[in-house]
């Protein structure tokens, strides 16, 4: 098992990051938000397992994540690819963005930063 390929992109309002899982098996690491998003899963099938239960999922796709859910995504075939898409967040939600990319003088907002990309 490896982790999937990564590539990631901010666009106007969109974050979006690319997973490409080479081998069936391979899997993100677990983890949850504090904000509800989407899969899109373009290509091939995943395992979604959220809180210890597992849904299988085969592509064209789009898979709602609730907030606050454990979750994780494991690849069922080789070359499975999947987008999450997601909102920037603001000042009172979980923040995304780098924190090398926020100006001086905006210290209120910086300091509300959960977590560099």
């Amino acid at each position: 098992m490896a982790y999937p390929e990564t590539r990631i992109t901010c666009a106007t309002n969109l974050w979006l990051r690319q997973m490409r899982f080479v081998k069936a098996g391979d899997a993100n690491e677990g983890h949850t938000h504090n904000y509800d998003h989407m899969t899109l899963l373009a290509t091939g099938s995943v395992a979604v397992h959220v809180d210890g239960k597992t849904t299988n999922f085969v592509a064209p796709q789009m898979i709602f994540i609730k907030a606050g859910k454990s979750h994780y995504i494991e690849a069922l075939e080789d070359n499975t690819v999947a987008y999450c898409v997601h909102a920037l967040r603001d000042k009172d939600t979980e923040e995304i963005l780098d924190p090398s990319q926020i100006p001086e003088g905006i210290d209120a907002f910086r300091t509300n930063l959960a977590r560099p990309l």
